[in-house]
């Protein structure tokens, strides 16, 4: 009587999923749903056990939550859960917009501190400035929390108020801060501009809702009123979002009815073709893209269209590898899901995807695909292009690596305290396009590092620090530790002299820094670009009609 019970309540469940539509699709035997409905059943008891049983008392919703984490974590890493309480993000991530502060947040020394206000949103307009360590949000205090709690607690209703309490570095005194919550909606494109006589440069951050209506504006704008007779499309940093907007963008260079991407998944509804549907702005214009290893997803799709259709140069690093498309699902409890549920070929019929997802190795990572194992396709002037490690640059640019001081100087927040220094004791600074500091500016700088407290070790000093191993262990060490000892004196580091040798990386992104406390994210782009080597190469190529056509039509591999 106990097993038809079960075999019964199995059943009536699996009618449920199959009513659902969550079990049926083709393909499937009659073993899998059996599989499906017994292995439900049984988590099913087993949470119930748990929470009877179990010595101490559970929290249900975070132990489901634990459940449904790992679960999708033996995918992919962009299958996602969303519970109720991280709508907004999810909002945030497809739309750009969320209610609250309009302020980007960190955690420094038990603190959380503003990091970058955005112009013209509530953190801003109540005076509130990077570098502001808040105490306490409406009577509560905020130390000891962490940038995601915090997070939570500014995010709101918009017309909503808060009461802050912060402490400026500078003053002797907390401030006391009223800020109204707005809608924020974050700019796709935070800065387009003329870069070089006839070359204009557009910046995208993002593929939410409005990215290709804001980057055609961008182009109209600099075609009609800046002159730009060629343009820099910048995709770094950009971590890519909504397919159809990358469609969109590639259609603004494109002819209309042009397939971009192909899209091929498990069930036949994702097996489809994504073409342009729109009148193209400018067939003719010159065009780069700049690409790095945070390039991706949607910032591929454009990025090797353009290749693949050579409609332009490819600028930059190799870029991320993401050649998964997700969809996002409606589940019960105001709870969403984001599935991955193809992958996307490009023009020229390859696929990006660097990680090999479905075969994963014995410590549960996802493998790189090999080199071996890469397959050649054709651009549509004949340039070879690869498959499987994201898209490859047509001109790539080796970035200068970053010393070891200027990593320590970032890491311990020593270049964003000394902004907000600076900030402090600066009302006003020179058009961020034209900021420089200047060696008195510099050498202020060094003196106010003097005080701090921070350590780092040279690529030099680890190598010596190796071989000194290596010579113990094979016994060569007493014959060569007087000269060891030796150079390893003359080769320690000097904090002081490593500030002068290395000026030219410490000064780019100080001056960034400072640049974004009088001009937000617009001014720390604007600095930035006067000694950007691959905006330069850009550049370079975009005035040299000859090099960019050869480059379209002669294999540059």
């Amino acid at each position: 009587m106990k097993r038809a019970l079960k075999i019964l309540s199995i059943s009536i469940f699996s009618a449920a999923l199959i009513g659902s539509g969550i079990l049926f699709t083709a393909g499937k035997s009659a073993d899998n749903y059996f599989q499906i409905a017994k292995n439900i059943d049984i988590f099913n008891t087993l949470y119930k056990q748990i929470n009877v049983y179990y010595v101490d008392e559970t929290k249900p919703g975070k132990l489901i939550k634990t459940a449904i984490d790992a679960m999708l974590d033996s995918l992919d890493p962009y299958t996602v859960f969303y519970p109720e309480s991280d709508i907004e993000d999810y909002k945030f991530m497809t739309t750009g917009q969320y209610g609250g502060i309009g302020a980007l947040i960190r955690t420094v020394d038990n603190h959380v501190v503003i990091a970058e206000p955005y112009e013209n949103f509530p953190a801003q307009k109540a005076g509130l400035r990077a570098g502001d360590r808040i105490i306490t949000v409406d009577g509560d205090t905020a130390i000891g929390k962490n940038s995601s709690e915090m997070s939570k607690v500014l995010k709101g209703q918009p017309g909503t108020k808060l009461e802050m309490v912060v402490d400026r570095p500078g003053s002797d005194q907390y401030l006391e801060v009223e800020v109204i919550r707005e809608e924020v909606k974050i700019d796709e494109v935070p800065y387009y501009g003329k870069v070089k006589e006839g070359v204009g440069y557009i910046k995208l951050n993002s593929f939410t809702e409005t990215a290709s209506s804001n980057v055609k504006k961008a182009l109209v704008d600099l075609k009609e009123n800046e002159g730009v007779k060629s343009v820099i499309l910048d995709l770094r940093g950009n971590g890519g979002g909504l397919l159809r907007e990358a469609v969109n963008i590639v259609n603004l260079f494109v002819p209309k009815g042009t397939e971009v991407v192909y899209t091929k998944g498990k069930n036949e509804e994702w097996n489809r073709s994504h073409r342009t549907i729109n009148d193209p702005v400018d067939l003719e214009i010159p065009l780069t893209v700049l690409i790095d290893g945070s390039s991706a997803s949607a910032s591929e799709i454009v990025a090797g269209t353009i290749q693949d259709l050579d409609r332009g140069v490819v600028i930059g690093q190799n870029s991320f590898g993401k050649g998964l498309v997700q969809q996002t699902k409606d589940l019960s409890y105001n709870t969403k899901m984001k599935v991955t549920v193809a992958k996307y070929y490009i023009p020229s019929g390859r696929c990006i995807q660097r990680l090999d997802y479905s075969h994963k190795d014995e410590d549960g990572k996802a493998t790189e695909v090999p080199d071996s194992l890469r397959k050649e396709f054709e651009t549509e002037n004949g340039r070879t292009v690869l498959d499987g490690a994201g898209i490859e640059p047509d001109i790539k640019v080796e970035n200068q690596k970053a010393s070891p001081i200027l990593q320590v100087l970032l890491g311990k927040s020593l270049i964003f305290d000394y902004a907000t220094h600076f900030r402090n004791e600066n009302d006003t600074i020179p058009q961020a396009s034209t900021f420089q500091l200047s060696d008195k500016q510099y050498a202020d700088f060094e003196k106010w590092l003097s005080s701090k407290e921070y350590e780092y070790t040279t690529r030099t000093e680890k190598m010596l620090e190796k071989l000194e191993e290596a010579t113990k262990k094979e016994k060569y060490y007493n014959e060569i530790k007087d000269s060891y000892a030796e150079l390893k004196q003359k080769m320690h580091h000097n904090k002081a002299k490593d500030l002068k040798t290395f000026r030219d990386q410490i000064d780019k992104v100080l001056e960034n820094e400072i640049a974004s406390r009088y001009y937000y994210q617009k001014g720390r782009i604007q600095a930035s670009l006067n000694e950007d080597d691959d905006v330069a190469k850009a550049i370079e190529v975009l005035n040299n009609n000859e090099k960019y056509s050869g480059i379209l039509t002669v294999s540059a591999k």
